[in-house]
């Protein structure tokens, strides 16, 4: 054990990244958890399925780390090394280890699938070894010292990475129990631009204080505020820091830590009992998919429609073909219908509806590629407005459904009706 800050570096193995087929995030999920201990990663590198490269990696590195986290190769098959990698590197045997034997024969079990010679690799250890135990997947991590250094091996699959991380943060502390762990806040954010926050932070509380530590991490569709306090001592000024900017950024926070947009709308409509319904025609079915992903939706979330064509609209929402010849699929009166349609369908009390030209093509010189008409609310409070937003197919059929979710939340929640960005993007009041 130290007291010192340990020195903490990052392998990661797999040809998928090296060659762009697969994109890694598990490095930023092991930062963030790292963050928390108040250690950062010092140095991370990407290597191929290789061997003799990832064996002289990991003898390199933990040779002056104090800790190397190695992501990837745990698999079943030829090219998952990582075992065989440092079993080289420690200069130790392949063993099977009779508690990851015993893992791999259960999760065999529970799938009603045979154990295999391929399984069973996962079983071949270094020998001198300890386990990380893995709850969803077949492979278990691997923990060993390699000298002064700490090796905890952790599989590339991303949901297997994020369950197993407790364990591999809990073996950290156990070594350096001196660390000093941050108060991290999330706020969650939605309709605000990552410079135009900090520009509002900028002109509005210019006397930030030191002590607290403020970052925004832009994603799509929501932006992340982060306040984090180094020492205990400054947890009351960081919950200072908190209601300042909810005073500044109000309407646009949708909750704290991770939640999302349909998490946040679910939760509303279960508290007052309501349910909603989703028409979609540009987005193809996106914000009923980003509603079924909150466990629970079933509750406040029965069905959905996706019209994409004209006559499906009319068939499935009963859109009246009038509405359609005169104003296209495009427009406002077709979107409140579609929303009326889909309550009218499901028994639903509240709707979300879309409908717009996604693009590449699809536009005119009167409705551009990007425009959406969305309508939202109940029977007896429908709202609707035209935005247009002119980005790339996939970044537009995420925001439009973001935004509907968005929209709905304020609705519930009685906030001004259009958040700061889509003003910026309307085309036409709301109604």
């Amino acid at each position: 054990m130290t007291s010192r800050t340990p020195r903490i570096q990052m392998l990661l193995t797999g040809s998928e990244l090296m060659s762009g087929d697969t994109v890694d995030s598990n490095s930023a999920l092991v930062g963030q958890r790292l963050g928390e201990l108040g250690i950062t990663c010092e140095r991370k590198i990407t290597l191929d399925d290789d061997l003799d490269a990832l064996t002289a990696a990991i003898s390199r590195i933990s040779s002056h780390a104090d800790i190397l986290i190695v992501n990837g190769g745990l698999g079943p098959t030829v090219d998952d090394l990582t075992a065989a990698a440092l079993a080289a590197a420690a200069g130790v045997s392949l063993t099977e280890n009779p508690e990851a034997l015993a893992h791999i024969e259960s999760w065999c079990a529970r799938r009603q699938i045979p154990l295999d010679a391929a399984n069973r690799k996962q079983a071949k250890l270094p020998a001198g070894s300890d386990i990380l135990p893995n709850t969803t997947g077949s492979a278990v991590g691997i923990a060993m010292t390699l000298g002064h250094c700490r090796v905890l091996c952790t599989p590339g699959v991303p949901g297997e990475l994020r369950n197993m991380l407790d364990p591999v943060i809990d073996d950290i502390r156990r070594r350096h129990p001196d660390l000093a762990p941050r108060t991290i806040l999330r706020l969650q954010t939605f309709g605000l631009g990552e410079s135009a926050a900090q520009q509002r932070v900028a002109d509005a509380l210019p006397d930030w204080p030191q002590e607290i530590s403020l970052g925004f991490r832009a994603g799509a569709p929501q932006m992340e505020i982060k306040l984090t306090a180094a020492r205990d001592a400054d947890h009351g000024l960081q919950t200072q820091c908190r209601g300042q900017l909810e005073l500044l950024f109000g309407d646009h926070i949708i909750g704290e830590g991770n939640t999302t947009l349909a998490a946040r709308v679910l939760e509303l409509l279960c508290a007052r009992g309501e349910q909603i319904t989703t028409a979609e025609s540009c987005t193809g079915g996106l914000i009923a998919s980003m509603l079924t992903r909150v466990p629970g939706s079933s509750a406040a979330f029965e069905a959905g429609f996706v019209t994409y064509s004209n006559r499906m609209k009319s068939d499935l929402l009963a859109v009246p073909e009038v509405l359609l010849e005169e104003h296209g699929a495009v427009s406002e009166p077709v979107v409140r219908a579609m929303a009326e349609g889909a309550m009218a369908r499901s028994g639903a009390t509240m709707a979300i509806a879309v409908s717009g030209i996604a693009g590449p093509q699809g536009g005119s010189a009167e409705k551009p590629v990007g425009t959406v008409w969305i309508a939202w609310g109940s029977a007896d409070k429908l709202h609707s407005c035209g935005l247009c937003w002119p980005v790339e197919r996939s970044l537009f059929q995420t925001m439009v459904a973001a935004a509907g979710l968005d929209l709905i939340r304020r609705q519930l929640l009685q906030l001004p009706p259009l958040p700061w960005q889509a003003q910026q993007r309307r085309i036409d009041g709301a109604g």
